[in-house]
Protein backbone atom coordinates (compact mmCIF):
# COMPACT_ATOMS: atom_id res chain seq x y z
CA UNK A 1 0.00 0.00 0.00
CA UNK A 2 1.46 3.31 -1.11
CA UNK A 3 1.32 6.32 1.18
CA UNK A 4 1.98 9.95 0.32
CA UNK A 5 2.27 10.95 3.96
CA UNK A 6 5.37 12.67 5.16
CA UNK A 7 7.47 10.24 7.20
CA UNK A 8 6.85 10.49 10.94
CA UNK A 9 7.90 8.33 13.85
CA UNK A 10 6.27 8.07 17.27
CA UNK A 11 8.08 9.99 20.01
CA UNK A 12 7.46 7.18 22.55
CA UNK A 13 7.85 4.03 20.43
CA UNK A 14 9.48 3.40 17.05
CA UNK A 15 6.23 2.83 15.16
CA UNK A 16 6.04 5.08 12.11
CA UNK A 17 4.15 5.93 8.94
CA UNK A 18 5.10 2.67 7.24
CA UNK A 19 1.84 1.82 9.00
CA UNK A 20 -0.37 3.99 6.73
CA UNK A 21 -3.12 4.18 9.36
CA UNK A 22 -1.01 5.33 12.30
CA UNK A 23 -2.32 8.44 14.08
CA UNK A 24 -0.29 11.00 16.04
CA UNK A 25 -1.34 13.62 18.59
CA UNK A 26 0.15 17.10 18.88
CA UNK A 27 3.03 15.72 20.98
CA UNK A 28 3.96 13.24 18.26
CA UNK A 29 2.73 10.31 20.35
CA UNK A 30 1.15 7.55 18.27
CA UNK A 31 -2.12 5.76 18.89
CA UNK A 32 -0.05 2.67 19.73
CA UNK A 33 1.44 4.46 22.73
CA UNK A 34 -1.88 6.03 23.79
CA UNK A 35 -3.70 2.70 23.48
CA UNK A 36 -1.09 1.09 25.73
CA UNK A 37 -1.40 3.83 28.35
CA UNK A 38 -5.18 4.13 28.27
CA UNK A 39 -6.40 0.59 27.56
CA UNK A 40 -3.73 -2.02 28.29
CA UNK A 41 -1.86 -0.72 31.33
CA UNK A 42 -4.91 -0.08 33.57
CA UNK A 43 -6.22 -3.60 32.90
CA UNK A 44 -2.95 -5.55 33.08
CA UNK A 45 -2.06 -6.97 36.48
CA UNK A 46 0.95 -9.16 37.21
CA UNK A 47 0.89 -8.64 40.99
CA UNK A 48 -1.33 -10.37 43.57
CA UNK A 49 -4.40 -9.59 41.48
CA UNK A 50 -2.91 -11.41 38.51
CA UNK A 51 -1.92 -14.38 40.65
CA UNK A 52 -5.44 -14.63 42.10
CA UNK A 53 -6.93 -14.54 38.62
CA UNK A 54 -4.46 -17.22 37.50
CA UNK A 55 -5.36 -19.44 40.47
CA UNK A 56 -9.07 -19.05 39.74
CA UNK A 57 -8.51 -19.94 36.10
CA UNK A 58 -6.41 -22.95 37.06
CA UNK A 59 -9.15 -24.26 39.36
CA UNK A 60 -11.76 -23.87 36.65
CA UNK A 61 -9.57 -25.76 34.14
CA UNK A 62 -8.75 -28.51 36.64
CA UNK A 63 -12.43 -28.98 37.48
CA UNK A 64 -13.42 -29.31 33.84
CA UNK A 65 -10.59 -31.74 33.10
CA UNK A 66 -11.00 -33.89 36.21
CA UNK A 67 -11.73 -37.17 34.42
CA UNK A 68 -9.72 -36.48 31.28
CA UNK A 69 -6.15 -37.42 30.38
CA UNK A 70 -5.36 -33.73 29.86
CA UNK A 71 -7.12 -30.64 31.17
CA UNK A 72 -5.80 -28.26 28.50
CA UNK A 73 -3.69 -28.05 25.35
CA UNK A 74 -0.73 -25.80 24.51
CA UNK A 75 0.73 -25.24 21.07
CA UNK A 76 4.51 -25.27 21.43
CA UNK A 77 6.83 -23.90 18.75
CA UNK A 78 10.06 -23.97 20.74
CA UNK A 79 10.04 -20.17 20.88
CA UNK A 80 10.04 -18.13 24.07
CA UNK A 81 6.37 -17.25 24.55
CA UNK A 82 4.93 -20.74 24.09
CA UNK A 83 7.78 -22.27 26.11
CA UNK A 84 7.10 -19.97 29.06
CA UNK A 85 3.37 -20.67 28.78
CA UNK A 86 4.08 -24.40 29.09
CA UNK A 87 6.26 -23.76 32.15
CA UNK A 88 3.62 -21.57 33.84
CA UNK A 89 0.85 -24.07 33.08
CA UNK A 90 2.68 -26.98 34.69
CA UNK A 91 4.80 -25.41 37.43
CA UNK A 92 2.66 -22.45 38.54
CA UNK A 93 -0.91 -23.42 37.66
CA UNK A 94 -0.47 -27.13 38.37
CA UNK A 95 -2.22 -28.18 35.17
CA UNK A 96 -1.90 -31.32 33.05
CA UNK A 97 -1.41 -29.87 29.57
CA UNK A 98 -0.95 -31.80 26.37
CA UNK A 99 1.87 -30.23 24.41
CA UNK A 100 0.89 -29.95 20.75
CA UNK A 101 3.41 -29.24 18.02
CA UNK A 102 2.75 -28.74 14.33
CA UNK A 103 5.63 -29.63 12.02
CA UNK A 104 5.14 -27.60 8.84
CA UNK A 105 8.60 -28.41 7.52
CA UNK A 106 10.45 -25.27 8.62
CA UNK A 107 11.63 -25.98 12.18
CA UNK A 108 15.13 -24.91 13.09
CA UNK A 109 17.23 -27.48 14.94
CA UNK A 110 17.18 -25.23 18.00
CA UNK A 111 13.38 -25.16 18.05
CA UNK A 112 13.21 -28.98 17.90
CA UNK A 113 15.80 -29.23 20.67
CA UNK A 114 13.94 -26.73 22.87
CA UNK A 115 10.67 -28.63 22.51
CA UNK A 116 12.36 -31.89 23.50
CA UNK A 117 14.08 -30.27 26.51
CA UNK A 118 10.86 -28.71 27.80
CA UNK A 119 8.70 -31.78 27.30
CA UNK A 120 11.25 -33.98 29.08
CA UNK A 121 12.05 -31.43 31.78
CA UNK A 122 8.41 -30.80 32.63
CA UNK A 123 7.46 -34.48 32.18
CA UNK A 124 4.69 -33.70 29.72
CA UNK A 125 3.17 -35.59 26.80
CA UNK A 126 3.85 -34.34 23.27
CA UNK A 127 1.72 -34.83 20.19
CA UNK A 128 3.22 -33.77 16.85
CA UNK A 129 1.07 -33.22 13.78
CA UNK A 130 3.15 -33.38 10.60
CA UNK A 131 1.59 -31.36 7.77
CA UNK A 132 1.62 -32.91 4.30
CA UNK A 133 4.69 -31.25 2.81
CA UNK A 134 3.55 -31.34 -0.81
CA UNK A 135 0.36 -29.48 0.10
CA UNK A 136 2.20 -27.08 2.39
CA UNK A 137 4.72 -26.32 -0.33
CA UNK A 138 2.04 -25.78 -2.95
CA UNK A 139 0.14 -23.31 -0.78
CA UNK A 140 3.30 -21.42 0.13
CA UNK A 141 4.33 -21.03 -3.50
CA UNK A 142 0.79 -19.91 -4.36
CA UNK A 143 0.97 -17.22 -1.67
CA UNK A 144 4.37 -16.05 -2.87
CA UNK A 145 2.99 -15.74 -6.40
CA UNK A 146 -0.01 -13.78 -5.08
CA UNK A 147 2.44 -10.97 -4.19
CA UNK A 148 0.63 -10.02 -0.96
CA UNK A 149 2.56 -9.07 2.16
CA UNK A 150 1.00 -11.75 4.35
CA UNK A 151 3.09 -14.85 3.61
CA UNK A 152 3.37 -16.87 6.81
CA UNK A 153 0.86 -19.56 5.88
CA UNK A 154 2.42 -21.82 8.51
CA UNK A 155 0.21 -19.99 11.01
CA UNK A 156 -2.85 -21.29 9.19
CA UNK A 157 -1.64 -24.85 9.72
CA UNK A 158 -0.51 -24.27 13.33
CA UNK A 159 -3.76 -22.72 14.48
CA UNK A 160 -6.15 -24.92 12.51
CA UNK A 161 -4.45 -28.18 13.38
CA UNK A 162 -4.45 -27.43 17.10
CA UNK A 163 -8.13 -26.45 17.18
CA UNK A 164 -9.22 -29.42 15.13
CA UNK A 165 -7.32 -31.77 17.44
CA UNK A 166 -8.69 -30.10 20.57
CA UNK A 167 -12.24 -30.33 19.25
CA UNK A 168 -11.89 -33.98 18.25
CA UNK A 169 -10.49 -34.87 21.66
CA UNK A 170 -12.92 -32.68 23.61
CA UNK A 171 -10.19 -30.51 25.14
CA UNK A 172 -11.98 -27.33 26.11
CA UNK A 173 -9.14 -25.06 27.20
CA UNK A 174 -6.41 -23.76 24.91
CA UNK A 175 -3.50 -22.00 26.60
CA UNK A 176 -1.42 -19.68 24.46
CA UNK A 177 1.77 -17.66 24.82
CA UNK A 178 0.03 -14.48 23.66
CA UNK A 179 0.93 -11.66 26.02
CA UNK A 180 1.18 -7.92 26.56
CA UNK A 181 4.78 -7.94 27.76
CA UNK A 182 6.34 -8.67 24.36
CA UNK A 183 3.32 -8.18 22.08
CA UNK A 184 1.35 -5.18 23.35
CA UNK A 185 2.12 -3.34 20.12
CA UNK A 186 0.22 -5.34 17.52
CA UNK A 187 1.69 -5.51 14.02
CA UNK A 188 -0.54 -3.71 11.49
CA UNK A 189 -2.07 -5.94 8.85
CA UNK A 190 -0.31 -3.98 6.09
CA UNK A 191 2.93 -5.48 7.42
CA UNK A 192 1.80 -9.00 6.61
CA UNK A 193 -0.30 -9.53 9.72
CA UNK A 194 -3.68 -10.35 8.17
CA UNK A 195 -6.12 -10.69 11.07
CA UNK A 196 -7.01 -14.34 11.31
CA UNK A 197 -7.64 -17.23 8.95
CA UNK A 198 -9.74 -16.00 6.03
CA UNK A 199 -10.67 -19.18 4.19
CA UNK A 200 -12.14 -17.23 1.28
CA UNK A 201 -8.86 -15.40 0.72
CA UNK A 202 -6.75 -18.55 1.05
CA UNK A 203 -8.85 -20.59 -1.36
CA UNK A 204 -8.99 -17.80 -3.94
CA UNK A 205 -5.20 -17.42 -3.93
CA UNK A 206 -4.74 -21.18 -4.12
CA UNK A 207 -7.28 -21.47 -6.95
CA UNK A 208 -5.33 -18.91 -8.99
CA UNK A 209 -1.79 -20.08 -8.27
CA UNK A 210 -1.90 -23.53 -6.68
CA UNK A 211 -1.36 -26.77 -8.57
CA UNK A 212 -2.21 -29.46 -6.02
CA UNK A 213 -5.51 -30.15 -4.28
CA UNK A 214 -5.42 -29.39 -0.55
CA UNK A 215 -6.85 -32.70 0.63
CA UNK A 216 -5.47 -32.80 4.19
CA UNK A 217 -4.21 -29.28 4.84
CA UNK A 218 -5.95 -28.01 8.03
CA UNK A 219 -7.94 -24.81 7.66
CA UNK A 220 -10.25 -23.45 10.38
CA UNK A 221 -11.91 -20.26 9.20
CA UNK A 222 -11.80 -17.41 11.72
CA UNK A 223 -15.59 -17.08 11.80
CA UNK A 224 -15.88 -20.78 12.71
CA UNK A 225 -13.33 -20.33 15.46
CA UNK A 226 -14.82 -17.12 16.85
CA UNK A 227 -18.43 -18.33 16.78
CA UNK A 228 -18.87 -22.11 16.48
CA UNK A 229 -15.85 -23.22 18.51
CA UNK A 230 -16.38 -20.66 21.24
CA UNK A 231 -20.14 -20.43 21.66
CA UNK A 232 -21.34 -23.84 20.51
CA UNK A 233 -18.45 -26.07 21.61
CA UNK A 234 -17.51 -23.88 24.58
CA UNK A 235 -13.78 -23.75 23.85
CA UNK A 236 -11.89 -21.08 25.75
CA UNK A 237 -8.54 -19.44 25.07
CA UNK A 238 -6.45 -18.58 28.13
CA UNK A 239 -3.44 -16.25 28.19
CA UNK A 240 -1.65 -17.03 31.47
CA UNK A 241 1.39 -14.88 30.66
CA UNK A 242 -0.72 -11.76 31.20
CA UNK A 243 -1.12 -12.69 34.86
CA UNK A 244 2.53 -13.23 35.77
CA UNK A 245 5.67 -11.09 35.60
CA UNK A 246 7.27 -11.56 32.18
CA UNK A 247 10.61 -9.94 31.55
CA UNK A 248 12.03 -11.42 28.35
CA UNK A 249 15.69 -11.67 29.42
CA UNK A 250 14.79 -13.08 32.84
CA UNK A 251 12.54 -15.76 31.34
CA UNK A 252 15.20 -16.75 28.80
CA UNK A 253 17.62 -17.23 31.70
CA UNK A 254 15.05 -19.15 33.74
CA UNK A 255 14.35 -21.61 30.94
CA UNK A 256 18.06 -21.95 30.18
CA UNK A 257 18.90 -22.71 33.82
CA UNK A 258 16.08 -25.19 34.35
CA UNK A 259 15.97 -27.01 31.02
CA UNK A 260 18.98 -26.01 28.92
CA UNK A 261 16.56 -24.09 26.65
CA UNK A 262 18.39 -21.94 24.09
CA UNK A 263 17.27 -18.46 23.09
CA UNK A 264 16.95 -17.07 19.57
CA UNK A 265 18.42 -13.92 18.15
CA UNK A 266 14.98 -12.48 17.60
CA UNK A 267 11.26 -13.19 17.86
CA UNK A 268 9.91 -15.86 15.46
CA UNK A 269 13.38 -17.16 14.59
CA UNK A 270 12.34 -20.66 15.64
CA UNK A 271 10.91 -21.08 12.13
CA UNK A 272 13.31 -20.92 9.23
CA UNK A 273 10.67 -19.61 6.85
CA UNK A 274 9.31 -16.99 9.26
CA UNK A 275 12.85 -15.79 9.92
CA UNK A 276 13.44 -15.44 6.16
CA UNK A 277 10.06 -13.81 5.59
CA UNK A 278 10.42 -11.23 8.37
CA UNK A 279 14.13 -10.51 7.95
CA UNK A 280 14.45 -10.61 4.17
CA UNK A 281 11.22 -10.79 2.16
CA UNK A 282 9.06 -8.29 4.01
CA UNK A 283 11.57 -5.45 4.55
CA UNK A 284 13.27 -5.74 1.16
CA UNK A 285 10.19 -6.31 -1.00
CA UNK A 286 7.58 -4.26 0.86
CA UNK A 287 9.59 -1.94 3.12
CA UNK A 288 7.90 -3.31 6.25
CA UNK A 289 9.96 -4.04 9.35
CA UNK A 290 8.16 -6.12 11.97
CA UNK A 291 10.96 -5.49 14.45
CA UNK A 292 9.53 -1.99 14.88
CA UNK A 293 6.42 -3.49 16.51
CA UNK A 294 8.41 -6.09 18.45
CA UNK A 295 10.83 -3.51 19.85
CA UNK A 296 8.04 -0.99 20.49
CA UNK A 297 6.37 -3.56 22.74
CA UNK A 298 9.60 -3.92 24.71
CA UNK A 299 9.99 -0.13 24.92
CA UNK A 300 6.46 0.27 26.29
CA UNK A 301 6.98 -2.46 28.88
CA UNK A 302 10.35 -1.06 30.01
CA UNK A 303 12.55 -3.84 28.62
CA UNK A 304 14.35 -1.80 25.97
CA UNK A 305 15.15 1.88 25.54
CA UNK A 306 13.93 3.74 22.50
CA UNK A 307 17.54 4.57 21.56
CA UNK A 308 18.51 0.89 21.76
CA UNK A 309 15.57 0.00 19.51
CA UNK A 310 16.39 2.72 16.96
CA UNK A 311 20.00 1.56 16.84
CA UNK A 312 19.12 -2.09 16.38
CA UNK A 313 16.45 -1.51 13.74
CA UNK A 314 18.85 0.71 11.78
CA UNK A 315 20.65 -2.40 10.54
CA UNK A 316 19.54 -5.90 9.48
CA UNK A 317 19.20 -8.51 12.20
CA UNK A 318 21.13 -11.03 10.11
CA UNK A 319 24.07 -10.61 7.74
CA UNK A 320 23.52 -10.19 4.01
CA UNK A 321 25.63 -13.29 3.35
CA UNK A 322 23.47 -15.39 5.70
CA UNK A 323 20.23 -14.07 4.19
CA UNK A 324 21.39 -14.78 0.64
CA UNK A 325 22.07 -18.38 1.64
CA UNK A 326 18.61 -18.56 3.20
CA UNK A 327 17.13 -17.20 -0.04
CA UNK A 328 18.70 -20.12 -1.89
CA UNK A 329 17.59 -22.59 0.80
CA UNK A 330 13.97 -21.41 0.70
CA UNK A 331 13.90 -21.51 -3.11
CA UNK A 332 15.25 -25.05 -3.29
CA UNK A 333 13.01 -26.32 -0.49
CA UNK A 334 10.00 -24.99 -2.38
CA UNK A 335 11.23 -26.62 -5.62
CA UNK A 336 11.95 -23.25 -7.20
CA UNK A 337 15.19 -22.11 -8.77
CA UNK A 338 16.75 -19.05 -7.20
CA UNK A 339 15.95 -17.20 -10.45
CA UNK A 340 12.28 -18.19 -10.16
CA UNK A 341 12.09 -16.97 -6.57
CA UNK A 342 13.93 -13.78 -7.57
CA UNK A 343 11.37 -13.18 -10.34
CA UNK A 344 8.54 -13.52 -7.80
CA UNK A 345 10.41 -11.21 -5.43
CA UNK A 346 10.69 -8.56 -8.13
CA UNK A 347 7.01 -8.86 -9.11
CA UNK A 348 4.48 -6.11 -8.51
CA UNK A 349 3.32 -5.95 -4.91
CA UNK A 350 -0.36 -6.56 -4.22
CA UNK A 351 -2.68 -6.64 -1.20
CA UNK A 352 -5.54 -8.86 -0.08
CA UNK A 353 -7.88 -6.35 -1.76
CA UNK A 354 -6.80 -7.93 -5.06
CA UNK A 355 -8.41 -11.23 -4.03
CA UNK A 356 -11.72 -12.46 -2.66
CA UNK A 357 -11.82 -11.98 1.10
CA UNK A 358 -14.05 -11.44 4.11
CA UNK A 359 -11.95 -8.71 5.74
CA UNK A 360 -14.96 -6.44 6.37
CA UNK A 361 -16.73 -9.19 8.29
CA UNK A 362 -13.57 -9.91 10.29
CA UNK A 363 -13.25 -6.18 10.99
CA UNK A 364 -16.77 -6.04 12.42
CA UNK A 365 -15.91 -8.93 14.72
CA UNK A 366 -12.70 -7.23 15.83
CA UNK A 367 -14.54 -3.99 16.62
CA UNK A 368 -17.09 -5.93 18.64
CA UNK A 369 -14.29 -7.57 20.66
CA UNK A 370 -12.80 -4.13 21.30
CA UNK A 371 -16.15 -2.73 22.49
CA UNK A 372 -16.69 -5.74 24.74
CA UNK A 373 -13.18 -5.35 26.20
CA UNK A 374 -12.00 -8.72 24.89
CA UNK A 375 -9.19 -7.17 22.82
CA UNK A 376 -7.11 -4.39 24.37
CA UNK A 377 -4.45 -4.09 21.70
CA UNK A 378 -4.86 -1.68 18.81
CA UNK A 379 -6.64 -3.55 16.03
CA UNK A 380 -7.41 -2.00 12.65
Amino acid sequence: MESNRKFQICTKTIMDTTDPNIVFNEKGESDYYLNYIENILPNWHTDERGLRALEQEAEKIKKDGKNRDFDCIIGLSGGLDSSYAAYIAKEVMGLRPLIFHVDAGWNTDRAVSNIEKLVNGLNLDLYTDVINWEEMKDLQVAFLKSQIADQDVQDIAFFSSLYKFATKNKIKYVLTGANYSTECCREPEEWGAYPGIDKRLILDIHKQFGKRELKTFPMVDIMNYKLYYKYILGMQVCKPLNNVPYIKKDVEQLLADKFGWESFQHKHHESRFTRFFEDYWLPRKFGYEKRKAHFSSLILTGQMTRDEALDRVSRPELSDEFLQKEFEYVAHKLDLTTDELQTIFEGKNKTYHDYKNKRKLIGLGAKSMKVLGLEKRLFR
